[in-house]
């Protein structure tokens, strides 16, 4: 569905860039919102403007935003990892590359696709776009993942995430040496004012993101650190590593230069604990290190 948003300058935001004001002011890419500024779709007082515009005290923005159109989703027999399944969700091992759910550039072969095959009722549990999808995991990251095979099961499982009751563990090959044996991060973050792409502490909606560490094997240059997030922001185990100075190796965007080549991500969701919400019991699933995973870990020098 097309949108279309209005900004009115005020004189402490003047003299800005009009590109670089609705990039801090939308959550679009500052290059999406050249596009539509180039396709005329941004006015400044009912005039089209170019990229470079300074904005003006009193000034009227208008961008229009064209709604998007719908990824077909297809079903594809991708054979899937499960731990555990019922009638009402399904509990899988997720590997490292697979993408939880389309979008462009991803719309095929993806986790969405591969349970619309295994599970021939799911469109409609949870949104279009992401049938039965309660959390996710980034592609790179691999580990334990539920999925919901009901509305009633989706809506009880979004709020064990939303109120935090849902026990997580992961498992990260992280850079350096952690002399702490066990501490806590404490960081708001969101999407960041400049990269849009990227989350980050400088943004300018910043939400309480914690992460509590363990370690649990120190290598010559790295550290093997047990992760407990207790809370899901999206990418927040990555971004509060690399705060730390300490950040996860073969992580392509916050992992910095590498010294060392890895195979993947070295990130891992191993433990996955929930009520299940109508059996009324807790239930909980591990999965194992990845052997491509373990293989690289046990290799490093200690």
């Amino acid at each position: 569905m097309a949108i279309e948003k209005i900004f009115h300058i005020s004189t402490k935001e003047s003299s800005k860039r009009i590109d670089h004001y609705l990039a801090s002011h939308l959550t679009l890419s500052r290059s999406a919102i050249q596009k539509l500024i180039k396709s005329q779709l941004v006015t400044v007082n009912g005039e089209p403007v170019k990229q470079n515009y300074k904005i003006h005290p009193g000034d009227e923005i208008r961008v229009f935003i064209p709604g998007i159109s719908p990824i077909p989703l297809i079903p594809e027999p991708i054979p899937l990892n499960i731990l555990y399944e019922d009638e009402y969700l399904i509990v899988l091992n997720k590997p490292a590359g697979l993408v939880v759910h389309p979008a462009p550039g991803h719309e095929r072969g993806t986790l969405v696709n591969a349970l619309l095959y295994h599970c021939k009722d799911l469109k409609g549990i949870g949104g279009r776009e992401r049938p039965g999808i309660v959390h996710r995991l980034d592609k790179d990251t691999s580990g334990v993942l539920v999925v919901a095979k009901t509305d009633y099961v989706h809506r009880h499982l979004s709020k064990q995430f939303k109120w935090h009751t849902v026990h997580r563990l992961y498992v990260a090959l992280v850079k350096g040496y952690v002399e702490k044996d066990k501490g806590t991060v404490e960081l708001p973050i969101g999407r960041d004012k400049r990269d849009r792409k990227k989350i980050s502490p400088r943004t300018l909606r910043p939400k309480m993101a914690i992460t509590h560490y363990k370690v649990l094997k120190r290598f010559r240059d790295f550290t093997l650190l047990e992760l407990k997030p207790e809370t899901g922001r999206t990418h927040q185990l990555r971004v509060h590593l690399a705060y730390i100075q300490h950040p996860i190796v073969g992580d392509p965007v916050y992992g910095g230069r590498a010294k060392i080549k890895a195979p993947r991500m070295m990130l891992h969701a191993r433990y996955l604990g929930f009520v299940h919400p109508v059996k009324n019991m807790y239930m909980e699933f591990e999965a194992p290190l990845p052997e491509e995973m373990e293989g690289f870990i046990e290799s490093l020098p200690t």
